[in-house]
């Protein structure tokens, strides 16, 4: 997209922060390229065809991971000891996990093979796992090229029943109503537990469980409904959380087009320790990429915990990063759902100007990446008339700064989880402004030296002198002193620590090469 530049920003000042952010990301990167994870070796497992429990429930991935954790070998990685087996018993990888698991073979107690001969065995596999993540994308491809989809923004709702089978029902009654997006909120809580659920499931709190089944049952509910409008629906789902790669390939595999993907938000609001974290996104970032899936990054969560007009250049400075760390695992702009918020109190004199010039901030800063915008919430009073009009405010500037994503607001946001006659509500609500405005923002120019120009320029400025800092001290430190969201996490504190190990010599990871070869 060719933006002007209406705000009158320095663009050498913007290149400059750029590069800030590279260092860090670069810093981070190196850090990460050493190590590896327990989420990152089960993710492999299911690359290579290993899915389903145990006799007691316990996802086969784990029990091939846990037992390479357990003998000490985890460090040489998942894909070394599964080819040297597949090599040693003739067994393809499921066989070998279903083994595992009944206590018929210790997959670290087998001769070794060379190098050469393990490649041989798991190489056919990789071009398996590549070729079924292709022909979803392919499959998404040809469905807009035929029948296609709204236009940006995006429309995005959330469904949120803790019933995967009841989130159907209301995700295509919001499709019907006009969605574009349809977002399935995951079960409080599920971020925190270091497995996948198997299966279909129907008991949730706060959300429905992420699974496999669940994504195949809701990506089969949106093409039938999809077909019938005549526009393709998005699946979002969310990858963040202890389990990272592991359901972003899940989510490619069955065909999920946005998901939930920040490469700090687990370390700032769920403590997950921050080394698992950086190093979990890198790869599933890279399996994102691959799969044509839009990333969304969570820099509006920022906005709830902080205070949005004071702390608004550590959303600038956090898109800043978030995009060069996307960049590095091979996500084209065009899939960065970079975030931030209309999340200022509603009490501030001319706010809207401010909340517009931050808006407009992005898109000229961030000109080709789908932007994620979302609304109100942590004013939202229960008051569902001024709520409603709190929506409309946010619409107004989505539109008007040509966001990429609309995360619609719900008057009964501060009540309850909405009806499905609040969310007709909402999309009413952003089809009127978004057919009615549709122009605004080509047509309008601003005051040089006036409240919008001014408050961009000063966010930049802001959010580059916190580059500089970052810097200086590394993520690591920033992150301990709490620079984003007002939250401190510490370096080796936090969930999931012990499932961090270096690599080994042994170690070998073919798919980030080639799924980065191929974006």
């Amino acid at each position: 997209m060719i933006m002007e530049n209406k705000l009158g920003l320095d663009f050498k000042q913007v290149e400059y922060a750029r590069s800030l952010a590279k260092k860090i990301a670069d810093d981070v990167q190196e850090f990460a390229d050493q190590y590896t994870t327990i989420a990152v070796e089960r993710t492999l497992c299911r690359l290579m065809g290993i899915d389903g429990i145990d006799s007691n429930g316990v996802p086969l991935p784990n029990v091939v991971a846990d037992e390479l954790k357990d003998a000490g070998s985890l460090s040489q990685g998942a894909l070394y000891y599964i080819g040297n087996a597949i090599v040693q018993t003739g067994l393809q990888p499921q066989e070998i996990a279903e083994k595992i698991a009944a206590g018929k073979m210790d997959i670290t107690k087998l001769p070794f093979s060379s190098e050469d001969q393990i490649k041989t065995a798991y190489d056919p596999l990789i071009k398996v796992a590549l070729d079924r993540i292709k022909q979803r994308r392919t499959r998404r491809n040809h469905y807009i090229a035929t029948i296609g989809e709204g236009s940006q923004p995006y429309l995005y709702v959330i469904v949120a029943t803790g019933n995967i089978y009841e989130d159907v029902v209301q995700a295509q009654a919001a499709a019907r109503q006009g969605a574009d997006i349809i977002a399935v909120i995951r079960s409080t809580g599920q971020s925190l537990i270091d497995y996948v659920p198997y299966g279909a499931t129907t008991e949730g709190f706060g959300g429905t469980f992420a699974t496999q089944e669940n994504f195949r049952i809701m990506r089969k509910a949106l093409d039938e409904v999809g077909e019938e409008l005549g526009r393709y629906i998005r699946l979002c789902n969310y990858c963040s959380g202890l389990c990272m790669p592991e359901i972003a390939v899940m989510g490619a595999f069955e065909g999920l087009d946005v998901m939930l993907n920040d490469a700090l938000y687990g370390i700032l609001f769920r403590d997950i320790n921050m080394q698992r974290t950086l190093i979990d996104q890198f790869f599933s970032r890279v399996i994102n990429g691959y799969a044509g899936v839009i990333i969304n990054t969570g820099e509006d969560n920022y906005l709830t915990t902080a205070d949005a007009f004071q702390e608004a250049h550590t959303v600038l400075a956090s898109d800043l990063i978030n995009e060069q760390l996307a960049a590095l695992a091979g996500i084209p702009e065009k899939q960065m759902g970079l975030g931030h918020a209309f999340e200022m109190d509603p009490s501030i004199e001319n706010g809207f100007l401010y909340e517009l010039a931050q808006a407009l901030m992005e898109r000229e800063i961030f000109p080709d990446a789908c932007l994620k915008y979302m609304p109100p919430t942590k004013f939202m009073t229960g008051n569902i008339f001024r709520g409603h009009i709190q929506d409309a405010l946010f619409n107004i500037a989505g539109i008007w700064s040509h966001q990429g994503i609309q995360l619609l607001g719900m008057p009964t946001e501060a009540i309850h989880t909405p009806y499905m006659s609040d969310r007709y509500l909402s999309i009413e609500n952003a089809k009127y402004i978004f057919n009615n405005m549709k122009s605004i923002g080509d047509e309008m120019s601003y005051k040089p030296g006036g409240i919008i120009q001014t408050r961009a320029a000063t966010v930049l400025n802001n959010a580059t002198d916190l580059l500089e800092k970052m810097v200086s001290e590394g993520l690591f430190t920033s992150l301990e002193k709490g620079i984003f969201a007002d939250v401190k996490r510490p370096r080796n504190g936090g969930r999931g620590l012990d499932g961090v190990v270096r690599k080994g010599e042994h170690y070998r990871n073919p798919f980030i090469e080639m799924m980065l070869k191929r974006v």
